[in-house]
């Protein structure tokens, strides 16, 4: 466990700020007493009544993160950041069979936005980070990232590799003193997983859970009941995971 991680007062970026787990986020850094939290979506309009709740304390950034011209100019309006959440991500194809070849698109355009932005975004604000006393970059990886999941092959396989790059991430930036934490949620009710027939943990639930991980100081954080358990299980039986996400009644 690392040190104690105060909230109140950080400056703190947002990425895919406009919907799901990464609006709550913004929304809980705000009552926690966040000093400043810039909101980043590809489509700043989605952003607007975010804005409009906290305008002096909520910047709207326009950041794809596939985009390096768009995080290049995220950076340089964002100078004074020392919290980096990288939230964005995409799951383009589920529940198909195995020989699909959507599956092959699907793995390109999940892999530039889930692995290769948050990629991106980390080395843009490292530097940052370190002039600002270290900081802390949080990824958003995914229960489905510790073991795969069939019915989301390939993003499943994304947030593995996500996986693999916070901990690499974590080694590569302790000697600058920039602390780096990895989320792996269980469903949560969003469009991404309206289609798992299983019970879900709220947004805000999640976005509470992941501040109170980041304020005990945890580097690994799992924010809702499923994900504890599934966390538990895969210490010990990784095997025993296996099939833990099912598919819908009409993919059988």
């Amino acid at each position: 466990m690392s040190a104690a991680f105060r909230i109140e007062g950080r400056v703190a970026l947002v990425t895919g700020a406009n919907r799901g787990i990464g609006r709550a986020l913004v929304e809980a850094l705000l009552a926690r007493g966040v000093g400043k939290v810039y909101a980043a979506a590809r489509r700043t309009e989605t952003l607007a009544d975010l804005v409009a709740a906290a305008p002096d304390r909520v910047p709207a950034l326009r950041l794809d993160v596939t985009q390096p011209a768009q995080v290049r100019r995220a950076v340089a309006q964002a100078g004074d950041v020392d919290l980096v959440v990288n939230n964005a991500a995409i799951l383009s194809h589920a529940f198909a069979g195995f020989e699909d070849p959507v599956w092959l698109d699907a793995a390109r355009q999940e892999y530039e936005t889930n692995v290769v932005g948050a990629l991106r975004v980390s080395q843009g604000f490292a530097p940052v980070l370190k002039r600002n006393g270290g900081g802390t970059i949080v990824n958003l990886s995914s229960v489905a990232g510790l073991v795969g999941m069939p019915p989301v092959l390939t993003y499943s396989s994304t947030k593995a590799a996500l996986h693999s790059l916070t901990q690499s991430t974590r080694q590569m930036l302790r000697e600058q003193g920039t602390r780096v934490v990895g989320v792996y949620p269980g469903p949560v009710e969003t469009e991404m997983a309206a289609e798992l027939p299983m019970d879900k943990a709220s947004p805000e639930a999640v976005a509470e859970a992941i501040l109170d991980g980041l304020e005990q100081g945890l580097e690994e954080i799992y924010p809702d009941p499923f994900a504890v358990e599934y966390g538990r299980t895969y210490a010990v039986n990784p095997k025993g995971l296996e099939s833990s996400f099912p598919a819908p009644a009409s993919a059988a």
